[in-house]
C-alpha cells in the first residue's frame, strides 16, 4: 500500500489514504516530529520518582469565602462588602492569626495540622484579565496576552529525559488535552472512563477498519512497504510508535484498573472518581510525573454560597480520599497536589448573592513534603484596585518555579523562560 501525496495534516486530522483518517492522537504526534527540534532542554532524572497533580478550579473560585480574613480589622472590611455572603467569623477553621479558612473544607484542615497544607495567598499576574478563557491561557501557557500554545506543563514532559516509550508519564482525566499539557514532543493521553480508554476506530473509516486493532495493522503495513531509507519511512516509524504505544497504555490501563483495590471509600462524585483514577496509576507504578484533574463550577454569580460550599466539600472529601488511599499504599510520600483557578472574585458582593469576575486569590499545595504555612501576603481589603479588585501579591509563576525546582526536577528558568522565585513550601530538590 502506497502512501497517497494526499497524505496531511489538517484541522488535527492526519488523512494518510482513502478511507482512513488518524485520529488526533496521531496528528499531535507527526506535530511533534516537525516541533521537537525546537524543544532542546533535558531535565535530569533525580525526580523521576515523584509525581505533581494538579487540580483546576475551574470558572474562577472565591477566594476570599475560601481563604477568609480572620483578624478583627480586615474581618470587617470583608464583612461589610458582604452581607449575605460574609462566613460567620466563629465558624472559621483557625489557620493563623491572618486568615481562617472556610468549614467546608474541614476534610483538608488535618492537613493544616499535621503541617502538610501550604496556603499560597494573593496569587495572580500583572494586568489580570477577567474573561475566563483568556486568563485560563494565561495561567496555562504563561503568555500574559492569552496567546499561548504549549502548556508549562506541556514543556515539562517535553524535556523528561528518561522517556521510556511509556504512555502514563503524564496523565490528565477528563474529556479534552487541558491546554497545560500542550506539548511539542509528548503525547499525554486524556482518560475519560479508564473502561473505555482505547485507540477507538473512526467512523468514518468503520467499513475499511474494523476497529482499533484493524487500523494498528494497517499502519504496521505501511511501514513494513517502505524500505528504510523512503522519505516517509521515519514518519511512519513514528506513527506505528505511537500507535503501539496508544494500544499499550489501553491494555495497561484496563489491567491496572481491573488489578485495583482502592484502600478507602471514595466520594461518588467525578472529582473523587478522577482522582480514584490517578491513585490507582501512581500506586500501580506506571511512572506517572503530572497527573491533571478538573473541578468545575466555580463561576458563581449567583446564589454562591451552597454552590461553591458544595464544591469546596467535593475538592476536600476528594483530595482526603486521594490521600488515604496513597497512604495505605505506601505511596503518599512522592506526590504533591497543586490547585489552581484562573481568578478570584470581586470584593463586594453583587445583588443575587453572588460575586462577579475579580483578581487575585489564594491556592493550595498539599502533600507529605510539603512545608505546612501561610505563604504570599493576602491582598489589602483597604487598598483595592480601580474595579474594586484585589491587587495580587505572589505572581502565580513563583508557585510554578517552586513546584519545578524542588520537586520535579527541572530548571524553573527553562520551563517558564525566566526567574520568579521560590515560595519556600517546598524543600529544594537533593
Amino acid at each position: 500500500m502506497m502512501l497517497s501525496r494526499r497524505a496531511m495534516i489538517k484541522d488535527g486530522l492526519l488523512a494518510v489514504s482513502a478511507g482512513m483518517i488518524m485520529p488526533p492522537i496521531f496528528a499531535r504526534a507527526v506535530r511533534a516530529s516537525h516541533n521537537a527540534a525546537l524543544e532542546g532542554a533535558t531535565w535530569a532524572q533525580a525526580a523521576q520518582n515523584r509525581t505533581l497533580i494538579v487540580v483546576q478550579m475551574a470558572g474562577g473560585n472565591d477566594g476570599l469565602n475560601t481563604i477568609v480574613p480572620a483578624s478583627d480589622s480586615a474581618y470587617g472590611l470583608y464583612s461589610s462588602a458582604r452581607p449575605t455572603l460574609a462566613i460567620p467569623q466563629a465558624q472559621l477553621l483557625t489557620l493563623d492569626g491572618n486568615v481562617g479558612m472556610n468549614p467546608a473544607l474541614k476534610a483538608l484542615y488535618p492537613f493544616w495540622q499535621s503541617n502538610k497544607l501550604a496556603v499560597v495567598e494573593g496569587v495572580g499576574y500583572p494586568n489580570p484579565n477577567l474573561s475566563h478563557f483568556v486568563s485560563m491561557d494565561i495561567w496555562q501557557t504563561l503568555d500574559l496576552n492569552g496567546q499561548g500554545a504549549t502548556g508549562w506543563l506541556g514543556k515539562y514532559v517535553s524535556g523528561l529525559v528518561d522517556k521510556d516509550g511509556h504512555p502514563f508519564q503524564s496523565l490528565a482525566v477528563g474529556s479534552a488535552l487541558p491546554t497545560a499539557l500542550r506539548a511539542l514532543n509528548a503525547d499525554v493521553p486524556v482518560v475519560g472512563d479508564p473502561k473505555t480508554y482505547k485507540l477507538a476506530a473512526d467512523p468514518a473509516a468503520a467499513a475499511a477498519a474494523q476497529g482499533a486493532d484493524a487500523r494498528i495493522q494497517t499502519l504496521l503495513r505501511l511501514y513494513n512497504t517502505y524500505p528504510q531509507s523512503a522519505p516517509y519511512a521515519a514518519l511512519l516509524d513514528m506513527l506505528n510508535g505511537t500507535a503501539q504505544n496508544a494500544v499499550n497504555g489501553s491494555k495497561i490501563l484496563e489491567e491496572t484498573v481491573s488489578n485495583y483495590k482502592p484502600a478507602v471509600q471514595y466520594p461518588t462524585t467525578n472529582f473523587a472518581k478522577g482522582l480514584q483514577v490517578l491513585a490507582e496509576v501512581i500506586v500501580q507504578g506506571l511512572g506517572l510525573r503530572v497527573g491533571y484533574v478538573t473541578l468545575g463550577g466555580f463561576d458563581t454569580h449567583a446564589n454562591q454560597a451552597k454552590t461553591q460550599n458544595d464544591l469546596l466539600t467535593e475538592l476536600a472529601e476528594g483530595l482526603s480520599a486521594f490521600y488515604g488511599d496513597l497512604t495505605a499504599h505506601n505511596a503518599a510520600d512522592n506526590v504533591v497536589v497543586m490547585t489552581w483557578s484562573e481568578f478570584g472574585r470581586r470584593v463586594e458582593e453583587n445583588g443575587n448573592e453572588g460575586t462577579d469576575h475579580g483578581t487575585a486569590a489564594p491556592l493550595f499545595v498539599l502533600g507529605n513534603a510539603v512545608q505546612g504555612g501561610v505563604y504570599g501576603e493576602p491582598s489589602d481589603l483597604s487598598n483595592l484596585d480601580s474595579a474594586g479588585n484585589l491587587k495580587f501579591t505572589t505572581d502565580f509563576r513563583s508557585v510554578y518555579a517552586t513546584v519545578l525546582d524542588n520537586w520535579l526536577g527541572a530548571p524553573s528558568s527553562a520551563v517558564l523562560g525566566g526567574d520568579f522565585g521560590d515560595q519556600k513550601f517546598l524543600a529544594p530538590s537533593a
